[in-house]
This record gives C-alpha cells, structure tokens and sequence, in this order.
C-alpha cells in the first residue's frame, strides 16, 4: 500500500516538475529574446544618435561628448572615456561621461593636497596621455582586440584607487576602429545596478565601438572640406566680435594706474579682459581665457563678458559675482567648453584688494614685506573654471582673498600664453621667471613692465616658432608722492 502511494506521488511530481522547467526554460528563453531585441533596440538607437548627431554638422568635440552620453545611457554604465590616436604611438583621453578614474595611479602627494573631493574631480576631467601597451588601454589599442573585465576588484591590470567613487567593480574596453585604422579606445566602467558587465553588454559596447569610430570618420572628411570653406568668414565675424569687448579706455583713477596688452596668436583669440567702474569709486578688474575657437569661443566671450559686467554691478563680492555666472552661463555652455577667469575688485579707499579665481593662472603682487624689501607673491586662491564642472561643486572650492593694496605696489594678471612660451629647447618660460621679472620691475610703470615683459618673452623664445595668445592686464597703486 505505501509503495502504492510512493509510485502514485512520484507519478503525479514527475509531471509537474517537467512542466516546471519546461515552463522556467521557456522563460529564460523568452528573458534572452527580450535582452538581444533590447541590445538590438540600444544598437539602434545609437546609430540613429549618431546620423541625427551628423546632421547638425557637429564640432568633434560635440561629437565625442554625444557618442560617451550615448554609450552610457545605452550600457547603464556610471562613467564612460574615449581615449584618441595621437601621434607617437600613444593614445589621449579627449571625452569623459561621470567620474571615469584615471588610468595612472594618484601618488599619495596628490591624495593629500587634494583636500576636497572637488580637487580629486578636477584631477580626473583633465586629459590622460597613454603608450600603445600600457595599461588594459593600451593593450586594448596595441591587440585591437576588445576585452570584457566582469570583476575587475582583484585584476592586476585594473588601477585602483583609494577614493571609493573611483573604484572600478567592472570594466570593458573596445577599439574604435576603421578600414583596420585605429582611431581610439572606448571605456566604459561600473555598471548603475551594481551587477557585472556580461558578454552581450561587452558586444553592445563594441558595436557601439565600431559606429562611432565610423561616425568620427565621416566627421572628420566633412570638416576638412568645410572648414576650408568656413575659415576666413568665422575668423572674420570672430575677429568682430572681440574687438568689441576689449574696453576702450580704463575708468579715471587718481590712486590707480592700468596698462593692458593683447596680442592673439591668430586672427581670434581665446583671451579677454575688461576693468569696470564700480560704486565708491572701487575698480573691477577680469581676465579670461575661454577654450575653443572661432564664433562658439567668440559668443561664449561676449556672454561671459556681459554677464560679467552686470553681476559686476549686483555683488560686491567676486566671488559671488562668479558664482552666478557659472550657475547662469553652464546652462549655455557646450560640455567641452570652459572659461578660467580672475576678477579682481580694487578699493582705493582702503587700499585693498579682493579677487576669486575661476581656475585661472595665479595673479603676481609685488609688495613690500615687513623689511621694506620688495618681494613678488603668486596670490593663491581656491577655484575650478566656470562651465566644467555642477554649481555645487564650484560653489564648495571657490572663495574670495582680500589682501592690502598700498601706494607702490603693483598687480598683474596674465594668461597662460605669456608663461607657457616656449624656447628651441621646448623649455617654457614659466611662473617662477615672470616673478623674477616683476620684483626687478618694482618702480616701473604699468605700461612698461607690460613692455619689458614682452621684450623678455621675444628674447626667451628666440627663433621658435611657438605662439600663443598673450593677455597682461597691470595694475599700480600710484606711490603717494605721485600726481594724479
């Protein structure tokens, strides 16, 4: 009787069990269908992303951000890269979606200068330079052969930091590839459900690989043909537009003296400055170098320049004065633009002076110590470029440094061109020999400090070819035994 019931229970589960996993394989089944009509639906999407993003006759820095904002709303990855061919057989991070690591490790100076998250960010948006075989980039560029990392915590060939937002739990890595010409590497890194990189997403990425190395392909015979086209109307209408915004003349001050000399490197430059009267007789001061070229760098500049002036009008504070630009002009700004600014706001009365710095080279004070020597500052001050990076983020690092100001002594502003000029020996002028120059230069004029500075730049760079835009805005509170 009971082998009965055995036979007749074993009799009655066998079938529902069959049933079961028939049911659960049909399933899974079905679950894989859904998963290639959805990659084949990403794939798509993509390359429709792609011809609408060519059609509107993108710049290739527009195209790169586009092609990483689409790889990781397609993958659900966190962070994306795209690393490009350069010349010398080495590869250069040129895009960035999310907080995408760096592939060198941090040394521990860097881990500890970096004092808030901000400055560990600024450290990751800027470029990576890679040898061909160096790193799981490299090895990428030098197999062309994609690779799919699903656990990428103990992999030797993973850089992992210590920072836990940079931490790396999954990775894939593929060729951008065309006509068996490498043009770059595509990343992608962490994906947003916690779960692990799997073959079909490492198949979507190199899909997605392929398409855009085609897409940056085409953009580039289209440009050669366009901007050959374009050149002299664009630098033309940009030319316009700056001389615009460089003031006329400098607002009357009887304690103040000002010099400023611009000279762009071509027809358009990125450099800009502008001195402003402010109520109570203060005096603001800006220099800016906005990234890019030609009419998108020339309408960011006479944004910036405008919003700059009215702020200017509304907060005493430059800091505050900063703050509201970013906040108003990141909204505007294309992702791969950026403008690094000094504004300075002078007191006469008080003999002081205040500035914030938006990223933008250190200013020099020449001063007297407590000795009456004459010595040169480099005025550190906290701040990230208006447009790279959330108001948040900006508002945490930037702050004001108000400092004195008295008879004799003297402020210049410069940007990068001024001490990035570089000799036959690829030597550059740098910070520390401007410096120099100023302390020599501490009972000269505004105008001939800017003369002898550009005489000491000629003569440094000697037959070079090198050239960049050269912006110097000096400022002198006049000694007081000096006419106004």
């Amino acid at each position: 009787m009971i082998q009965f019931f055995i036979g007749l229970i074993v009799g009655v589960i066998a079938p529902i069990s069959l049933i079961l996993l028939k049911r659960r394989q049909l399933r899974r089944m079905e679950e894989r269908r859904l998963h290639v009509e959805q990659e084949k639906e990403i794939a798509l999407n993509f390359m429709h992303n792609m011809a609408h993003a060519m059609a509107k006759d993108p710049t290739r820095e527009d195209l790169l951000g586009r092609i990483n904002h689409a790889v990781v709303n397609g993958t659900g990855a966190l962070c994306s890269c795209i690393f490009e061919t350069i010349e010398d057989h080495k590869l250069r991070g040129v895009a960035v979606e999310g907080l995408f690591p760096p592939q060198h490790a941090l040394s521990q100076e860097q881990l500890d200068q970096s004092r808030t998250r901000s400055r560990l960010i600024e450290q990751i948006l800027r470029s990576e330079v890679i040898e061909i075989g160096e790193g799981i980039i490299g090895e990428v560029a030098q197999s062309r052969e994609g690779v799919l990392i699903p656990s990428a915590e103990n992999d030797p060939r993973i850089v992992q930091h210590k920072d836990p937002s940079l931490m790396v739990r999954s990775m894939i890595i593929a060729p951008m590839m065309f006509d068996d010409e490498l043009l770059g590497v595509l990343a992608v890194a962490n994906p947003d459900d916690d779960r692990a990189f799997d073959a079909t997403d490492r198949n979507l990425v190199d899909s997605m690989a392929e398409q855009a190395a085609l897409a940056l392909h085409n953009l580039d015979n289209i440009n050669d043909r366009i901007e050959k086209q374009k050149l002299d109307l664009d630098l033309s209408l940009a030319k316009d537009v700056q001389s615009l915004l460089l003031p006329a003349k400098f607002p009357e001050s009887d304690r103040l003296a000002i010099h400023a000399h611009y000279t762009p490197a071509k027809k358009v430059s990125g450099d800009f400055y502008d001195v402003i009267s402010l109520k109570g007789g203060r005096i603001g001061v800006a220099i800016a170098d906005v990234s890019g070229k030609g009419i998108p760098a020339s309408l960011l500049m006479a944004i910036c320049h405008t919003s700059l002036r009215h702020y200017a009008q509304l907060h005493a504070s430059p800091s505050a004065v900063l703050r509201v630009m970013n906040a108003e002009m990141s909204v505007e700004m294309r992702k791969d633009m950026f403008i690094t600014l000094i504004y300075a706001v002078i007191d006469p009365r008080k003999k002081t002076l205040t500035l914030a710095r938006a990223g933008h080279e250190l200013p020099l004070h020449l001063r007297k110590n407590r000795d009456g020597d004459y010595v040169t500052d480099a005025v550190e001050s906290e701040g990230m470029a208006l447009g790279m990076v959330p108001s948040a983020i900006f508002d945490e690092v930037l702050e004001d440094k108000t400092l004195p100001f008295n008879d004799g002594e003297t402020l210049l502003l410069y940007t990068d061109g001024v001490t990035e000029t570089t000799n036959l020996d690829d030597e550059e002028y740098s910070a520390e020999r401007l410096k120099n120059l100023l302390k020599s230069m501490r009972k000269e004029s505004p105008e001939q400090i800017n003369k002898e500075i550009l005489e000491s730049l000629e003569q440094f760079k000697g037959d070079s070819h090198h050239q960049d835009d050269i912006t110097l805005v000096t400022i002198r509170y006049k000694p007081g035994d000096a006419k106004s």
